[in-house]
């Protein structure tokens, strides 16, 4: 292409590619003593930086969930200040979804050429400022763009803070490890639910005849927080040591891992970090090699060339042998599974709203906001506890879901239980059209909830040990951004039927969910193996 020819960067696309040709930038010679980075990672040790990669990436895990999944909380809120019915309320929890399918592919790939830490700063305050925006908008076309730019931060987040944690994990404790971050996610819903329940029943806010910025916008502004706190944090930590490895920087790679060392070893101060070389990755490619040349003097219009490149060649490889299968099964799993979750959990707490008197969900009796064309003050009655309540209670229904995978991941399996979680989520979905009261539906949706998150730290793991680390960010972006697909088809999908009749939707979901995991029991068994 014409931006890859222009500043230091000349090549010809018939050269061939000598995979160590970027540690022979730094050294004419391969140094006999050079490990493995395996090797090289276990010899840091495990601890104190190990479990402050764990917090701060945890952090930043939660402030995504907290962001996608405090729409569902003020939806009941909202609908009234807004003035919107259950087809807009299916556009405003897909919205988000929209902007991260294109924010994980884009985010994804610049992860994967330009490093794990600056992109999850970026991502991480373009999400917080989309949130501070929304609890200020009046009106509802501006609050859907507000969340639309906010989505297109969390969309860059989530697959990068995975490939930058699993990078610094060892083999033998990665599925533990990874299965812990994905646990973070159920403490950013816990979070959401509780500052949902605290603060938007309250009569507290401004309301004047021109603005309005009243509980529920409180509430949606206090969500910016953790995704700010966790940018400026970020930069505190290093870049992955195993992305400076694959981009020819071995020797700062060495520098990451001596200062892991010597924090894991604070406590023993004679104890010095041994490895002086690393061996580069024999998987790496010319995508890579690519990035490798990306010289800081290119022009913004070659560097946007290079990276539109890498990101096609990075997308090339992941549906070529030997990764097709994989891809291709991966697709599907997060595509049916990513419909079911958010397809039934977003509409959670409008469930619980319209059975808070009692009934079934699926009886358009009990609705208080459908079909309504007026909004007088009992209608608009959205201070319920139970509806805040239900909402926190399904949130911590993941905990037990959460403490199963980190102790189970490496027994059974990834693939196991993964299949396992989706067919029993979607045989737990065929039983709420059929209850009675809200008590019922309260018990049902904290089993999905609880069997579900099972399936969720199974796929990330798989996600994260499935693709070498040359593609892992790209691989995170489009499993990402088919699962948004799908979330925002299911968001819309209960919009439009929900009021047909709500057993319709249920049906879908659960024969999705089955169907996605009797498809996981094809993936291949990545546990205890080594990452690429």
């Amino acid at each position: 292409m014409p931006s890859l020819m222009e500043g230091n960067f000349k090549m010809s696309r018939s050269d061939e590619y000598d995979p160590l040709i970027a540690n022979q930038e730094e050294s004419s010679d391969v140094n006999p003593d050079a490990v493995p980075y395996e090797e090289a990672l276990k010899e840091t040790g495990y601890g104190r930086f190990h479990f402050k990669v764990l917090a701060l990436c945890g952090w930043a895990v939660s402030s995504d969930a907290i962001e996608v999944l405090s729409v569902s909380f003020l939806l009941p809120a909202a609908s009234c200040d807004l003035d919107i019915g259950s087809s807009d309320k299916g556009w405003l929890n897909a919205i988000v979804f929209i902007g991260m399918l294109l924010g994980g592919y884009f985010w994804g790939s610049l992860a994967d050429h330009q490093g794990r830490r600056s992109i999850l700063m970026w991502s991480l305050t373009v999400n917080g400022i989309g949130v501070l925006a929304s609890s200020v908008v009046q009106t509802f076309w501006a609050f859907l763009l507000c969340r639309f730019i906010s989505g297109i931060g969390v969309g860059g987040s989530i697959p990068v803070i995975f490939s930058y944690f699993t990078e610094f994990q060892p083999k033998e404790k990665r599925g533990m490890m990874i299965s812990a971050l994905a646990t973070f996610w159920m403490c950013g819903n816990i979070i959401a639910a509780g500052l949902a329940w605290a603060i938007i029943p309250r009569d507290i806010g401004y309301i004047s005849s021109s603005f309005k910025f009243s509980s529920w916008r409180i509430f949606v502004a206090t969500c910016a927080v953790p995704s700010l706190s966790s940018a400026f944090l970020f930069t505190l930590m290093p870049e992955s040591p195993k992305f400076l490895l694959i981009a020819g920087k071995a020797s700062q790679a060495i520098k990451v891992l001596t200062k892991v060392h010597d924090s894991n070893f604070s406590h023993r101060k004679s104890k010095e970090y041994k490895i002086k070389s690393l061996i580069l990755a024999t998987d790496t490619s010319k995508a890579e090699y690519l990035e490798q040349h990306n010289g800081n003097d290119v022009g913004c219009i070659a560097k946007l060339g290079t990276g539109c490149t890498v990101l096609k060649e990075s997308t090339k490889q992941l549906f070529r042998p030997p990764l097709l299968k994989s891809t291709v099964l991966m697709l599907i799993v997060n595509f049916v599974l990513a419909f079911g979750y958010y397809g039934l959990w977003m509409w959670f707490p409008e469930l619980f709203s319209r059975m808070k008197d009692g009934g079934s969900p699926c009886d358009q009796s009990n609705s208080n906001f459908i079909n309504q064309t007026s909004k007088n003050e009992t209608t608009c009655n959205y201070k319920d506890n139970w509806v805040y309540f239900s909402g926190f209670m399904t949130a911590l229904s993941n905990l037990p879901g959460n403490i199963l995978t980190i102790f189970l991941m490496d027994r059974i399996g990834r693939k196991q239980l993964l299949a396992m979680s989706m067919v029993l989520s979607g045989v737990s979905v065929f039983f709420i059209p059929l209850i009675h009261n809200k008590y019922e539906n309260l018990g049902i949706s904290c089993v999905f909830g609880a069997v579900s998150t099972v399936g969720w730290n199974a796929l990330d793991v798989l996600s994260a040990e499935l693709f070498p680390t040359s593609l892992r960010s790209t691989a995170f972006g489009i499993m990402s951004g088919i699962g948004r697909i799908a979330a925002i088809l299911g968001n819309l999908t209960f919009g439009e039927l929900i009021d047909v009749h709500c057993a319709i939707p249920m049906i879908i979901v659960a024969a999705l969910l089955v169907f996605g995991g009797l498809s996981s029991i094809k993936l291949p068994n990545t546990t205890k193996t080594d990452i690429h």
